[in-house]
């Protein structure tokens, strides 16, 4: 299957092709993989994400599904790369993982039958829809400042086309231990079906990308933690958290909150009817 990246390579922004342990750009030049400094593989015009997909997250927080999916919107300022810094402000506790699959538009979609999404997919990369709870009391249920503040929508390592999503294993790690583990055939929605979803209202252009939703066991992570997503034929997204250089301003808007909501959320699911005590921080 063939896998694009795009990495910064002597001060420009390059898209390049994986060859063993190596990445080749178009007029020739190599460099080791490990070497890089990746970009984000695509440059989307937007990202849409799911919120509840996968049925071992529903069951985990026991709830049921509606008929039909529901969804939010990150902003593009919080997009991120393979090997980016996560940054979790300081003064704010509550920074979530949750592993992916992202969708990348090929061509322009509108209005378009589930069977005839794939010829609109370009590929898919992998994802990491961290949330910073933190805000949730404060957002109203759009997710903005939660899902959308900067560096949270890490993708990559690339695009991979070709690629069959059915019966493919996603797991999420943390300092090398698995926290999540599900498979892309749990989605109540396929791919397809959310991209068809989308295009009735909104167009989709090239490069823009959809989150099809995470399994269950999504957790807080703490500056210095190391966070993977592992998806069968997609590769391995890395990223490490770090605590921002200032708090949040205190003399502008809702400041971080850690109500009941906050700690079910983050906590994954009514940790209060659960006997289960949040930890302390």
């Amino acid at each position: 299957m063939p896998e694009y990246r795009r990495i910064l390579l002597d001060g420009a922004a390059v898209q390049v092709t994986v060859d063993g342990d190596e990445l080749v750009a178009g007029d020739g030049r190599r460099v080791k993989t490990e070497d890089a400094q990746h970009l984000p593989p695509v440059v989307p015009s937007k990202v849409i994400a799911v919120h509840l997909n996968h049925r071992s997250r529903v069951e985990e927080f026991q709830i049921g599904l509606p008929g039909t999916p529901t969804y939010f919107h990150k902003p593009t300022s919080a997009l991120n790369s393979h090997r980016g810094a996560i940054v979790r402000p300081e003064g704010c506790k509550w920074l979530n993982y949750e592993g992916e699959v992202a969708i990348v538009i090929g061509r322009t979609a509108r209005n378009i039958a589930p069977e005839e999404a794939g010829e609109y997919i370009a590929g898919y990369t992998i994802a990491n829809d961290y949330g910073l709870h933190d805000f949730r009391d404060t957002d109203a249920g759009s997710m903005l400042r939660v899902k959308g503040s900067d560096t949270l929508c890490p993708l990559g390592p690339g695009l991979v086309t070709d690629w069959d999503f059915h019966g493919k294993r996603l797991r999420t790690y943390v300092n090398g231990e698995v926290v999540q583990d599900g498979s892309t055939d749990e989605m109540t929605w396929d791919m397809h079906y959310l991209v068809a979803d989308i295009a009735r209202t909104i167009t989709l252009y090239p490069g823009d990308v959809l989150l099809s939703g995470t399994p269950a066991n999504s957790r807080p992570v703490q500056p210095g933690d190391v966070v993977e997503v592992e998806v069968d034929g997609l590769g391995r997204l890395t990223n490490h958290v770090v605590t921002g250089p200032a708090p949040v301003r205190a003399d502008v808007g809702a400041q971080p909150t850690e109500s009941e909501e906050v700690l079910s959320t983050a906590l994954g699911g009514d940790w209060e009817f659960r006997g289960v005590r949040p930890p302390k921080r």
